[in-house]
């Protein structure tokens, strides 16, 4: 198997605005190992979120081809796409986006819903997967019923908990404090450690430098691709 879990050649994102055409990614060649830790930062406008979004398989590229874990999935249908991230990707957003009804346990569990996996099993790993971050003890609780932090916890417990290749971090601490963000970015790095590939969206100096690699993009391009030499030690 191939060490790289993510790979573009020349993928470009065009939309058309009524009659106005936004090129929001321009030719974009990435690679990307498994196990590195990525920011990918850059301006509003940049380009960030919509290579964010097509490296989730949340969207296509307009042209050019993208490889996640051998897998061309650039020409894959919508229910290719989605089988390929319930396997392959496990997202964190900014806004938590839990269900305010359902337990945690039952928030962490869901992704193995729509991966057929039976129901006692879907409960032990999802219980595990909140003992990895620190909530094994809440498991009956709503999110409401939550800080911020303990929400972005259970959101981060959900993405592991179909044990993905990728974790996608779309401005992970854009609703916290800057205790709490500190708090939630060692659990990143924690993840780091015990192997996971991570790649992270945010616009703060401060948050991209838990990564070990900064991707900089502006106006649909890459500017630069550099090895963070400013690494925050946690």
């Amino acid at each position: 198997m191939s060490k790289e879990v993510i790979k573009t050649k020349g993928i470009s994102r065009i939309y058309q605005m009524g009659d106005e055409v936004i090129k929001a990614l321009k030719t974009i060649d990435i690679s990307i190992q498994r196990g590195e830790y990525v920011a990918f930062m850059g301006p509003s406008g940049s380009g960030k979120s919509t290579l964010m979004n097509i490296i989730g398989c949340l969207d296509t590229p307009s042209e050019g081809q993208y490889w996640l874990s051998d897998q061309d999935v650039s020409d894959m249908t919508e229910n290719e796409l989605a089988a390929v991230r319930n396997k392959e990707i496990g997202f964190v957003f900014q806004s938590f986006n839990l269900l305010p009804r359902s337990t945690i346990l039952d928030n962490v569990a869901l992704p193995l819903v729509y991966a057929g996996v039976g129901k006692e099993e879907r409960l032990e790993r999802a219980q595990a997967s909140l003992d990895a971050v620190g909530l094994g003890n809440r498991v009956s609780h709503k999110p409401n019923e939550l800080s911020g932090g303990q929400r972005q916890r259970v959101a981060i417990a959900r993405a592991l908990v179909n044990r993905p290749s990728i974790i996608l971090a779309d401005e992970p601490t854009g609703a916290l404090d800057t205790k709490t963000s500190y708090e939630i970015m060692a659990i990143f790095n924690e993840l780091h450690q015990q192997g996971n590939t991570i790649i992270m969206v945010t616009h703060e100096e401060d948050i991209a430098n838990y990564a070990h690699r900064v991707i900089r993009l502006r106006d649909g391009l890459v500017e630069r691709d550099e090895i963070n030499q400013n690494i925050t030690k946690v």
